[in-house]
């Protein structure tokens, strides 16, 4: 990591723009030139920037530079600012400088370990650190921590990663028809709401808060910048495919039985267990259920709804209802939230948001705001704005999940087969013939289809 003279020129311009091109309002800092904003996080002998900077800056910044390019800035701007080009450098004139940029270090893999998942970014990592020792090796055993938590924090997510891949594939190979079903595996609701709880906390925490922000940087990719660069994760896409998984799974239970008493059972328990959901805290999982038994091969089930107790359905579809921008379940999540902040047990510490409704805020966010403003600094408001809505889902992730896990249960969600589509809109018409002119036509159609 030499500096030659060129590099030299460069920092020495960058330094001295910097310098005057940080505007703060109300002793809150709200734009700032690129440069800048990168000198602002590196630490001097005397100087540490604050940790709520640290993430807002290293969660946005990525709309502009890339994670590897961020890291190897913030060495050169070390190096030059402290003179670690030196032959000889006078450590006493360094004073705190080197505590300070391991615990930036620190919290960067802390925060954003997937950025390391990139052999650049391990590179630099290992360059400075490398570089730091050799005038401080007091600090091996600070060096060492960060290093081996971050080895620790990647190794868990490659297994999480490879156990994921193995339930698809005992989906994916399970036979088509269930044997069973759901209330025989798991025959009460709350305990069915619990696993689900597990289900959703530990994808829930596999879930980078970078994604989101590379999730807005999709459509502003360039020749320079390829998708390898900016995304090396697909976690927000998988936790969305498992909230679709749960929705047909729940629509499957229902068709699978040609008896109208066992499906009104089925929808009555999948009612019950969506209560249960929202007395946990669990709002994905929920919605989940809400979604399977809104799919029209269950809504035009008619004579099987007639049979059914409907007044907790309608009191749950109430409190989901997407009228006034979700409204209702922006009260309940708000609920939640307050439970969770004075919460003794773990169990009241629950908030599993409704993803999609969250991402979708902060999609809008993003488009509300631009990255940019007059002159050309950035607009750092926006970016504190973001920081603070994926701060809390954030808390949310690090809650542990209380409840004792029913292997068999999970088993059975997470691999049991699930219905296509179509299959269900078949199962459908097996369950209740169809009666007018359009259904009998969809189903003629979809047996032509299936060759049947």
């Amino acid at each position: 990591m030499d500096v030659d003279k060129d590099i030299e020129v460069d920092v020495k311009l960058f330094l001295a723009n910097s310098l005057q091109t940080l505007i703060f309002q109300d002793g809150n800092l709200s734009s700032g030139s690129l440069d800048a904003l990168i000198q602002h996080i590196v630490p001097t002998s005397d100087y540490y920037p604050d940790r709520t900077y640290i993430f807002a800056f290293l969660l946005s910044s990525r709309l502009f530079i890339r994670p590897h390019n961020l890291l190897a800035e913030v060495c050169q701007v070390c190096i030059f600012q402290q003179n670690l080009a030196q032959d000889r450098i006078d450590k006493g004139s360094l004073g705190k400088f080197g505590p300070h940029i391991v615990n930036l270090l620190s919290e960067w893999t802390e925060l954003f370990p997937y950025d390391f998942r990139d052999e650049r970014m391990k590179t630099h990592l290992k360059d400075i650190t490398q570089r730091i020792l050799n005038i401080y090796p007091e600090l091996r055993k600070e060096v060492s921590t960060v290093m081996h938590n971050l080895l620790a924090r990647l190794s868990k997510y490659e297994e999480m990663l490879s156990k994921l891949n193995s339930e698809a594939l005992q989906s994916a190979q399970a036979q088509l028809v269930p044997t069973t079903d759901i209330i025989e595996v798991c025959p009460s609701p709350l305990v069915l709401a619990q696993q689900l709880t597990h289900i959703e906390l530990e994808r829930l925490s596999m879930i980078g808060p970078e994604e989101f922000v590379q999730a807005f940087c999709k459509e502003e990719l360039t020749s320079e910048t390829t998708f390898r660069d900016i995304k090396k994760t697909s976690n927000l896409e998988s936790y969305v495919q498992w909230f679709n998984r749960l929705s047909y799974l729940v629509a499957t239970e229902i068709t699978s039985h040609l008896k109208k008493k066992n499906r009104v059972k089925m929808i009555e328990y999948f009612i019950d267990v969506a209560k249960e959901c929202i007395n946990i805290g669990n709002f994905n999982s929920l919605m989940a259920i809400i979604a399977g038994m809104n799919l029209s091969p269950v809504t035009r089930l008619k004579k099987t709804w007639a049979k059914v107790h409907k007044d907790k359905f309608d009191i749950l579809e109430h409190q989901m209802n997407p009228w006034n921008n979700f409204g209702c379940y922006r009260s309940c999540l708000k609920a939640a939230m307050w439970r969770s902040q004075g919460a003794v047990e773990d169990r009241e510490k629950i908030v599993v948001p409704f993803f999609s409704l969250f991402v979708k805020d902060l999609y809008f966010l993003n488009e509300g705001c631009s990255n940019k403003i007059d002159g050309g600094h950035i607009n750092f408001e926006k970016f504190w704005q973001l920081a603070k809505q994926i701060s809390e889902f954030i808390a949310w992730q690090q809650v542990e999940c209380p409840f004792k896990k029913e292997n068999k249960t999970l088993h059975y969600v997470l691999t049991s087969p699930v219905f296509s589509e179509t299959t269900l809109s078949l199962a459908s018409f097996e369950c209740e013939p169809p009666e007018n002119s359009f259904d009998k036509e969809r189903h003629k159609t979809l047996k032509s289809e299936a060759g049947l």
